[in-house]
């Protein structure tokens, strides 16, 4: 359970930091102190989480729907969402996502060539890992979406 809490709140920041702190607090309403809560990793803010409806408030204005997206993978369930359509395009292409994935794996493996050089992967470098498999996932999706178009 301590993995998962914590799992959930890598994601909580994430999605705060991609609105922006501020941003953030005009959206749900809650202050900095609040939301620091809802992604702190101090035993003493262990079981507190952001309520259901300022993570939709907050996915709604981000991105990508970080928490949203964590909870179905600890459920072992995949989405397929459309919205981030509005924020990028499509290729309409097969051959392009291909080149589009081929270029996103290269990016993500060259930045685990580097982390691991050492022999241990530090926080930092998890996190750029975690952005590069995050963006090569969105690669996938369009890839997914392009081929159901093709099969009709």
């Amino acid at each position: 359970m301590a993995g998962m809490g914590s799992y959930l709140k890598k994601h909580t920041e994430a999605l705060v930091k991609e609105v922006g702190i501020e941003p953030a607090c005009e959206v749900t309403g809650k202050s900095k102190a609040t939301l620091g809560r809802y992604y702190s990793d101090n035993p003493e803010h262990a079981d507190r989480f952001m309520p259901i409806d300022a993570v939709a408030q907050l996915e709604e204005a981000a991105g990508y729907p970080h928490v949203t997206v964590a909870l179905a993978e600890l459920r072992g369930v995949a989405l397929n969402f459309e919205d981030r359509r509005a924020n990028s395009e499509r290729s309409g292409n097969v051959n392009s996502d291909v080149i589009a994935l081929s270029q996103r794996f290269a990016l993500l493996m060259a930045e685990y060539q580097q982390s691991i050089e050492d022999g241990q992967i530090s926080v930092n470098e998890a996190k750029r890992l975690l952005k590069e498999t995050t963006l090569l996932q969105q690669v996938l999706v369009d890839m997914k979406l392009n081929l159901e178009d093709e099969s009709g």
